[in-house]
């Protein structure tokens, strides 16, 4: 039996298409093989091109995997694949290139050159791609929660990133193909799915009459999915019918990560994002009038070209005024071809430094003033597996619909099913709480008046 190995660089979206690239081989009789501990007969590395960093690591990976096994077939794959394919072709042992598109002929591929031993460089011009690719994942290492991708690309062109030149411009998976996954994932036994994408929140628009508020009205009539999780959505499409679908829904989870990236406005037009900070404010107060109780997460930058002391001062004082329920922060990290690498005063390392401790300080405080809040009530959380610092405790770990961790007493049986849990003790990591029992199936639904 062949074996194929992985590695996968960068964001959960190229982590959803190596699972769906390792299903195309499964079926061809494939044996999985671990990429540090195996030799392979096949490696495939997904790699990320967000940053220059990103390009360093991803051309590091590719040079170990030759190493491991010189008469391996090597395949490169993912947004450096599709941004730098000359770059990679330049690595001697590299056998074939592909990018954001056209994955499911890499069996195809992998079979030619056993045949011929050619290089094969398939990376095409991702800007002219219209369809969306169909790549299914039919089961997750997860046993309780499963990624469903419905978008791909991105028509935004902020100045700092090189996403929309490696993942091509918007298009929605159509609605039918989403749920019909959904279905299957349900049947599967999986009781949360959580939408992903490039852009995931911008999906519909390139579809007619049809949108994201449709598309979970829709989910809604999966019969025995309970929960509906937004990976990320922008704040602009936070729109009044999507939150108005959220605030008559029973299964949409109260977490929604909606990236901020700095909180002043002349940072914001530099960034050329489309909101000012009042609008995003004005949306999160709608939010949180739809999902009460909601934990709002983000995604900040630091140390943005020309990001002044005052203005990070200004962004401080604005996620302190939004209460997030957790920051993700970043310092500003410069990739080449961005307008962002070309603007003047780009702000020192050190610099950037001292502004991430200040922010990833500032987090600790946000997370655990947000989890004290349910300190006494009752939370449905699904458990998903034993508490990982301590696999033999006695206690088991999942997360409330409100994204709190909960570590609890229980046993392995619990995992798939929806158990009240009273949160007894706050934590800016892990939240302990009282097992109280397996919580009844929601019954209130949507309408059907979308359903398909």
């Amino acid at each position: 039996m062949a074996t194929v190995a992985f590695y996968t660089l960068g964001c959960k979206v190229n982590s959803y298409e190596t699972e769906a690239i390792w299903q195309l081989f499964k079926a061809h009789g494939y044996r999985r093989a671990d990429f540090e501990s195996d030799t392979a007969d096949v490696y495939v590395i997904n790699t990320c091109t967000v940053t220059n960093t990103g390009d360093k690591k991803s051309r590091q990976v590719i040079r170990r995997a030759i190493r491991r096994n010189p008469e391996a077939i090597v395949a490169v794959t993912g947004c450096y694949a599709q941004t730098s394919p000359g770059e990679i072709a330049a690595i001697p042992g590299v056998d074939i290139i592909v990018g954001t598109q056209g994955r499911e002929k890499l069996i195809e591929y992998v079979e030619q050159i056993r045949a011929e031993r050619q290089p094969i460089n398939a990376v095409g011009n991702i800007m002219k791609a219209r369809e969306f690719e169909e790549l299914d994942v039919p089961s997750f290492t997860d046993r309780t929660r499963a990624s469903l991708k419905i978008q791909e690309g991105c028509n935004n062109f902020c100045t700092f990133c090189i996403i929309p030149w490696a993942r091509g411009l918007m298009r929605s998976r159509k609605p039918e193909s989403v749920l019909a996954q959904a279905r299957k994932l349900v049947d599967a036994g999986y009781m949360e799915i959580v939408l992903t994408g490039i852009h995931t929140g911008g999906y519909g628009e390139d579809l007619p009459d049809y949108n994201l508020a449709k598309l979970l009205v829709d989910l809604h009539q999966v019969d025995g999915l309970k929960r509906i999780r937004i990976s990320s959505i922008e704040a602009s499409q936070l729109t009044d019918e999507v939150l108005q679908v959220i605030d008559q829904s029973d299964k949409v989870c109260r977490h929604l990560h909606v990236p901020l990236q700095a909180g002043d406005d002349d940072v914001l037009k530099r960034m050329r994002r489309k909101y000012t900070t009042a609008q995003f404010y004005e949306r999160m107060l709608k939010v949180r009038e739809a999902l009460p109780g909601v934990a709002i997460t983000t995604d900040v930058i630091v140390g943005f070209p020309g990001e002044t002391d005052e203005q990070f001062q200004n962004g401080y004082d604005f996620i302190k005024k939004i209460e997030f329920a957790e920051l993700h922060v970043f310092p500003y990290s410069m990739r080449t071809g961005t307008p962002a690498a070309r603007m003047p005063d780009q702000v020192p390392d050190e610099i950037k430094r001292e502004r991430v401790a200040k922010l990833l300080e500032l987090n600790q405080e946000l997370t655990l003033a947000y989890a004290n809040r349910f300190v006494g009530e009752v939370l449905e959380v699904i458990p998903e597996r034993p508490y990982k610092e301590d696999p033999k405790s006695g206690l088991m770990m999942g997360y409330s619909d409100n994204y709190l961790n909960l570590v609890f007493p229980g046993s392995e049986e619990l995992i798939g099913k929806v158990c009240r849990v009273r949160l007894d003790q706050p934590g800016s990591e892990y939240c302990h709480g009282s097992f109280l029992g397996v919580a009844e199936e929601p019954v209130r639904r949507l309408p059907e008046e979308a359903a398909i």
